[in-house]
């Protein structure tokens, strides 16, 4: 018989941002497909009192319900301030969000809530689970225990939640160690680490793929120059500023920015000024097709981020056969454990060079560095979440 867990992540993919938290949705895919246990998410749009820009858009999806990838997916509109609104949006998203699973539970029961992130979700969460008397877990990834944690009223928030919570999930083992330090129960944190999609992300190294992919994209890549990517949103916290500092040390290399954010039109200013239009490649956000065909191509994947949990890009780069230059931040020495899968660097263009440098001395095994997250899969991670809301629920 099959257990039903009502599942409350504010990221998920949609018409309008179809790469908007792919990576809870593939998780929540192989949940449903692989174990006894049946998602039903619901993904809380904002609608603040002036739909513009991306709000606009998002409009147009507010309260629908449907399956999706053979997942259960309602989505209520939740009253929201854009920028200024942080601190009343777990209540707004409770209120929202409790009248429909309210009547989801009475028309067929859950076993537990979860929630996919620890902020905003997490107190939203706790405060659905109390009202329909469930067990609660809550997942923390990342930046919602590194910047959210670091604000008063979120934190207080956060752990209280944490404490309601019967159990809690962190992507590595240094994630945990921050929630411990920050106030959380070590006994109440289990690891559960991201899953990858095996047959999509793999190494796609033939003659003529850089050519192939200027063609497809509109940009002149190198045929035999060195190449860079950074994959990540562009947002202060990813450093992509500093790959740029870092490009006229490193000869003619070129760099390819996936993502995009609010630091894009920074970016494309320092790169007017340092003259290197012709170098580096802003391609926004590309689907998941396209995104291991421009890892393969590239010879290293540079991401020097302030704080992480534990990347989804690291593990695709790697899993494409391509090695990492990145900080020592989270969970990256649990992907960057062996040599061949990249260098540590610091958040300077000097540091950063320098590991560049290092990776690209060395004679590349694209297949080496595919091995080394094996481990990774999302039928491992579904198992892996099967087996804690059992134990949530036991």
């Amino acid at each position: 018989m099959n257990k039903r867990v009502l599942v409350l992540s504010t990221l998920y993919p949609n018409a309008t941002a179809p790469r908007f938290g792919t990576f809870v949705e593939a998780s929540m895919k192989a949940l449903a497909a692989t174990t006894d246990w049946q998602p039903v998410v619901i993904n809380p749009i904002p609608a603040p009192p002036v739909a513009l820009g991306r709000y606009a858009a998002l409009r147009e999806i507010a309260g629908t319900s449907g399956i999706e990838a053979g997942v259960e997916v309602h989505r209520p509109p939740f009253r929201m301030v854009p920028k200024f609104g942080a601190r009343s949006n777990p209540v707004r998203i409770s209120e929202a969000v409790l009248p429909l699973a309210r009547q989801l539970n009475e028309a067929t029961p859950f076993s537990c809530v979860d929630a996919q992130f620890f902020w905003p979700d997490g107190p939203a969460a706790a405060r659905i689970a109390s009202a329909l008397d469930l067990p609660l877990s809550i997942k923390a990834r990342g930046a919602d225990i590194h910047y959210w944690g670091g604000k008063a009223f979120a934190r207080d928030l956060m752990l209280q939640a944490a404490g309601q919570a019967k159990g809690l999930l962190a992507v590595s083992d240094a994630l945990r160690e921050d929630m411990v330090a920050m106030g959380m129960e070590r006994e109440s944190i289990t690891l559960h680490q991201t899953g990858l999609d095996r047959d999509r992300f793999r190494p796609h190294d033939h003659d003529g793929l850089r050519r192939q992919l200027s063609e497809a994209l509109g940009i002149a890549l190198p045929a035999a120059a060195p190449l860079l990517a950074s994959v990540g949103a562009l947002i202060e916290r990813k450093g992509q500023r500093f790959v740029i500092d870092a490009l006229p040390l490193l000869g003619d290399a070129h760099l390819v920015l996936v993502g995009e954010g609010p630091d894009e039109a920074a970016l494309r200013t320092q790169v007017e000024q340092a003259e290197l239009g012709d170098r580096v490649h802003f391609l926004g956000n590309v689907s998941h097709d396209i995104l291991p065909l421009i890892l393969s191509a590239a010879d290293v994947m540079v991401l020097p981020s302030s704080s992480e949990g534990l990347a989804n890009a690291w593990v695709e780069a790697l899993a494409c056969g391509t090695p990492l230059v990145i900080t020592d931040v989270g969970g990256a020495r649990d992907v960057l454990s062996d040599p061949v899968s990249g260098e540590f660097a610091e958040r300077d263009a000097d540091s950063i060079a320098k590991a560049v440098r290092k990776v690209l001395a060395r004679e590349q095994d694209r297949t080496a560095v595919a091995q080394t997250v094996d481990r990774f899969s999302w039928s491992a991670n579904a198992a892996k979440l099967a087996a804690h809301y059992d134990a949530l629920t036991g």
